[in-house]
């Protein structure tokens, strides 16, 4: 007897693909294509909220050099990408969270079995749709049995799907000791980031943050928080941390595209407050983000 899959339930979603929107979840692989069985796509993710959308360009920027770095071929220029955008949200309500998501991937493989993908079936599409910011509440973190790999293992030179797997295992493992993130170390035992973002503590005045090492993204949020801070006269240095670094800092927060700036209340069974470093970033970054207002 044959079974019926129930449908997901998505939040409403419109996507630009091979020359139009379409509305909903939109069919955009089929299982012969190399992406859907193989992974062959990079993709990006910016933000618009309150009527803003900070760092549109970079973002869409970032993915174009992502599908360089994991050798597809990028089609879509940088006009082309924000006018797409624009459309897209003009869509929703004004005031409407949203997730813009710009993805390239293979679509056909050329030889071995399909192994290795074919440069020249690069295929592209935009997906918008609406997703909630996360309230600041705090995280409760703990350390990762998983690490993040490094170049000569993996295309973390890119934003690539691929290595979304080993995140999402390291999320789910912390989920089930109690926790809702987790520090990830990298090969040589410092760490790196997030499971899902990156990461930030304050000690004695100073905020540090792990110098990008080749085995985390430097997420585009990320930068725009040092940045902002040093503009303010707050010392942020990138350095080797080790999680001890982290299990006896001042405070601890993220920045990332998806929850933008938030704080860590609990590292394993010690408490942190919502620290003076982390209200400053968090607003200096929605001061920031309210310059960037939507061309017409």
């Amino acid at each position: 007897m044959s079974q019926i899959r129930k449908s997901a339930s998505y939040s409403r979603t419109w996507t630009f693909f091979e020359g139009d929107w379409r509305e909903g979840n939109a069919p955009i692989m089929g299982v012969r294509t190399h992406a859907t069985w193989l992974g062959s796509t990079v993709f990006d993710g910016a933000r618009a909220f309150e009527g803003v959308a900070p760092d549109l360009d970079r973002h869409f920027g970032r993915v174009n050099q992502s599908a360089t770095n994991f050798k597809l071929r990028p089609s879509v220029d940088l006009d082309t990408w924000l006018g797409l955008a624009r459309d897209g949200i003009a869509r929703f309500d004004a005031r409407a969270e949203l997730y813009i998501r710009p993805m390239y991937w293979a679509e056909q493989g050329s030889v071995g079995g399909g192994v290795l993908f074919d440069p020249d079936s690069t295929n592209w599409c935009l997906c918008i749709h609406e997703a909630p910011l996360p309230q600041p509440t705090g995280n409760a973190i703990t350390l990762s049995p998983f690490r993040r790999p490094t170049l000569e293992c993996a295309p973390v030179d890119t934003k690539a799907a691929c290595l979304y797997p080993n995140n999402s295992r390291a999320l789910l493992e912390a989920a089930s000791r109690g926790f809702n993130n987790c520090l990830m170390l990298d090969l040589l035992g410092n760490v790196a980031e997030f499971g899902n973002a990156n990461v930030f503590m304050a000690k004695d005045g100073v905020v540090l943050t792990p110098a990008p090492n080749g085995t985390f993204l430097n997420g585009i949020t990320r930068q725009r928080v040092i940045e902002l801070l040093h503009g303010d006269g707050v010392t942020v240095i990138e350095k080797t941390l080790s999680y001890a670094d982290f299990a006896g800092a001042d405070e601890i927060f993220s920045t990332g595209n998806f929850a933008k700036v938030a704080p860590v209340t609990r590292i394993d069974d010690r408490t942190l407050p919502v620290g003076p470093f982390y209200r400053k970033a968090r607003q200096l970054y929605w001061d920031f983000a309210h310059t960037a207002r939507l061309a017409a």
